[in-house]
């Protein structure tokens, strides 16, 4: 689960790390409070969206070189301008695609005078099963251009489970970013504080970007990214409540319900399969065909005849599905109860695109005998290889 940069910080926060003071604001007035509210005279107007780049982003609705997501204002009137640019308008980053998404909360915080930039991130590296730290002096930039140019500017680390953060990791951190004296310290004391923060949480995922010294000699995080760990929400409600629906795609906001594994791409093939390995199969024998998958899409291994058929009707409503590939290789996952869900979704929704279903496994004669028996326009496949050329060539041929 993702969250919006205010409420990251105002976590980061909670555990002691130093951040700029800031308000959020639904509205151009609320903006405008905000922003007298804070010290001041600079203010920073920030887009509150799930996607990184904001800043060279661009709004669909303004010209070409107006400024991007994140804006410097030397007023409140300059803060309500900007504000009134944001709210309600489509910021399109790299991260987006090109349909953007619709800006609806910003970030009013004060002014910093900025020294040097930094990058820190955390993440959980599964390799080592340790949660690491992944430190650069090149902050402000895309990590993975820094990664790719000068690998040698990014010091990576992990901390041992057992022991938790140490001294020594702090001294780590302040190391790989060349800090000295009293600004070294206090990154030795941010290291404490994030870890414990990443920990408590269950973050998947803390990155702070740009991390930087002010001229005043302090360390700030300017900015924070936040993903929690999904299965460990449970133990969190006040963490949940921090899920933001409206920057989440409906078809999966819709899977989360049934406990579907699913996540909306940009293709014509909807993919229905069990198993994750086997649906990156799916997807990428699709794509050797010369088609996009629609969606990832793991029913899981124990599915219902309704977690099926709730499945179902979520691929079928994607108005980009031309197509549907439904593969499925019975173990614990049974054939025939596959069969009926996609029957009984089939019959509700009233299929109106190609259906190619391929099925082996537990059951598989009285799956195959409920689909024939259905009535519905459905093309068997004998193997992966068969069911997604035929899925592929039906789809070319009601396009054309």
């Amino acid at each position: 689960m993702n969250i919006h940069e205010y409420q990251s910080k105002a976590i980061l926060k909670n555990f002691g790390a130093p951040v700029s003071e800031g308000r959020p604001a639904l509205t151009v007035e609320e903006a405008v409070i905000a922003a007298k509210m804070l010290p001041g005279p600079v203010y920073v107007v920030k887009s509150q969206i799930h996607a990184g780049g904001r800043g060279k982003g661009k709004f669909k609705e303004l010209p070409a070189n107006a400024k991007g997501g994140v804006r410097l204002a030397k007023s409140i009137d300059e803060v309500a301008a900007y504000a009134r640019e944001m709210l309600g308008h489509t910021l399109v980053t790299a991260q987006t695609g090109p349909a953007g998404k619709q800006v609806n909360r910003l970030y009013i915080e004060d002014g910093c005078d900025i020294e040097k930039e930094f990058y820190l991130s955390m993440l959980v590296d599964r390799e080592t099963s340790r949660v690491a730290f992944v430190v650069s002096t090149e902050g402000g930039m895309d990590i993975e251009k820094v990664a790719h140019d000068t690998p040698d500017k990014i010091a990576t680390f992990s901390v041992d489970s057992a022991t938790g953060v140490m001294a020594h990791h702090g001294r780590a951190v302040a190391r790989a970013l060349g800090l000295k004296g009293d600004i070294a310290r206090q990154a030795e004391k941010l290291a404490a504080q994030l870890y414990n923060a990443f920990v408590r949480t269950d973050m998947a995922m803390l990155e702070i970007n740009p991390l930087v010294a002010t001229k005043q000699g302090e360390l700030k995080c300017l900015d924070a990214k936040i993903s929690f760990d999904s299965n460990a929400l449970y133990r969190h409600p006040d963490l949940v409540k921090l899920r933001d629906l409206t920057e989440e795609d409906q078809k999966e906001i819709e899977a989360s319900k049934y406990d579907l594994n699913y996540i909306a791409l940009e293709g014509t093939i909807g993919c229905m399969v069990n198993g994750a390995g086997l649906a990156m199969a799916t997807m990428d024998i699709i794509k050797l065909y010369g088609a996009t998958p629609a969606n990832f899409l793991d029913v899981g291994g124990g599915a219902t005849k309704e977690k099926v058929a709730a499945a179902f009707k979520i691929i079928t409503s994607d108005p980009q599905v031309k197509g549907i590939l439904v593969n499925i290789f019975g173990g614990i996952m049974r054939c025939d109860v596959v069969a009926e869900g996609v029957v009984a979704a089939a019959r509700e929704v009233g299929l109106t695109v190609p259906l190619v279903v391929r099925l082996e496994g537990t059951n598989v004669e009285l799956g195959k005998k409920i689909i024939k028996g259905s009535g519905l326009n459905v093309v068997s496949a004998d193997n992966l290889d068969d069911a997604a050329q035929k899925i592929v060539k039906a789809t070319r041929k009601e396009a054309a």
